[in-house]
């Protein structure tokens, strides 16, 4: 594995630091060098919030991505700011529920995913997050859907469990669906 650099972005409340979390604690357990650096604005709710996570087989010099491989944006301001930043052959995967937004860029591959849409029809609302993380896994050649289970069980908080199956099936959803 190359190392491979990846920005969540969108709103607060969106599960941008939870998916940062997800695909770093992924990371950890199939033992590759991680980083992870949540950001997020003054408001926690509908404040801006980004993270970046970067997983590799060597040490991580510094956390902080300014040349995405991946690009996961959850609402247009997002895609707006950073759509540029991502490297040449990267992906951008975008909740295309919230973005009405034709990327321009022609070195990049985009992957539209309705996942708002998606969560409000399957009964898992606040879970767009998870749907883009299971298109992420099943799309980006340097991570696999495998273990996901066990990263869902470990993540997910005792007084919380009833979303552990929530999870999976979110991320099912998006590892299923094809644009």
């Amino acid at each position: 594995m190359k190392t491979t650099q990846i920005l969540i972005a969108g709103f607060g409340g969106q599960g941008i630091l939870f998916a940062g979390k997800f695909l770093a604690y992924k990371g950890l357990l199939e033992d590759k060098q991680v980083s992870w650096l949540p950001s997020y604005g003054p408001e926690m709710r509908g404040g801006t919030a980004n993270c970046n996570v970067i997983l590799s087989e060597t040490p991580v010099g510094s956390p902080i991505v300014t040349e995405p491989d991946v690009l996961i944006a959850m609402n247009l301001p997002s895609l707006e700011k950073y759509v540029d930043t991502v490297v040449p052959g990267g992906q951008i995967y975008l909740d295309s529920s919230l973005i009405h937004y034709e990327i321009q860029r022609t070195d990049v591959q985009v992957f539209p995913i309705p996942a708002t849409a998606l969560a409000k029809e399957n009964g898992i609302d606040s879970l767009a997050n998870m749907i883009i993380l299971g298109s992420l896994l099943e799309n980006q050649p340097e991570l696999s859907f495998e273990g996901v289970e066990t990263v869902v069980s470990s993540l997910v908080p005792p007084k919380k469990a009833a979303l552990i199956e929530l999870n999976r099936k979110a991320l099912q959803l998006g590892k299923d669906y094809k644009a």
